[in-house]
């Protein structure tokens, strides 16, 4: 995978994963909060074992709260809302990005557009997961051994090089539908929905399956 520009990849101690929605109120925040909780719970680091996660909007409400139904549905999963401030996708994002997750293709294309050598990088969530799902976890560097950052990298590179072999069953399946504005229960349901699809993600990513 060819390094994005100004994130010189080998040298740089984290790995930036960045998640992306319209408006950065609702599901970026809910994946982006519910990312460091999973990666808390599993490794016992709130620092995340050097992967450092955000999020911003492509239409995003800079300064924004989020949403009151995305931090109930995060206090439903026992994680931290708190602090969390809305932000307008930048080209500093893509930059320093190392994996672009988006709610849906037309984020995903919106990013990739911005240039930056984004393409090898960026992914739906579920694209993402479900091609996770098909990597040998025995293929990847050993999170103890070779680090975590190492692990994220190496895990990147043989999604990218699975997709177009790995499709989807419809296009929809790649995507995360927006609960602005809709009731709670449709909140918790996309809340559900990307708990499912982190939850394989962070393991491979770590290495350290679910606490049950």
């Amino acid at each position: 995978m060819t390094a994005p520009e100004g994130r010189g990849i080998g040298t740089d101690p984290s790995f930036r994963i960045l998640h992306v929605s319209t408006g950065n109120v609702c599901r970026s925040p809910i994946t982006e909060r519910l990312t460091r909780h999973a990666l808390c719970d599993r490794l016992g680091d709130p620092l995340g074992g050097g992967l450092i996660v955000e999020s911003a909007g492509t239409w995003g409400h800079e300064g924004a709260p989020m949403e009151a139904n995305a931090e109930i549905v995060l206090a439903d999963f026992g994680a931290d809302a708190s602090g969390f401030v809305g932000r307008e996708l930048l080209d500093e994002h893509v930059i320093r990005a190392d994996l672009v997750l988006t709610a849906t293709r037309d984020h995903r294309a919106q990013v990739i557009s911005m240039g930056h050598s984004a393409g090898l990088r960026t992914f739906t969530l579920k694209e993402f997961t479900r091609l996770v799902r098909a990597i040998d976890p025995a293929t990847l560097p050993d999170p103890l051994g070779d680090g975590m950052v190492e692990r994220a990298r190496a895990l990147v590179r043989a999604a990218a090089a699975l997709r177009g072999w790995l499709l989807a069953p419809s296009a929809e399946a790649d995507e995360v539908n927006d609960p602005y504005g809709a009731p709670i229960t449709f909140f918790r349901s996309i809340g559900d929905e990307i708990q499912q699809a982190l939850d394989p993600v962070v393991t491979a990513l770590t290495g350290v399956p679910t606490r049950r």
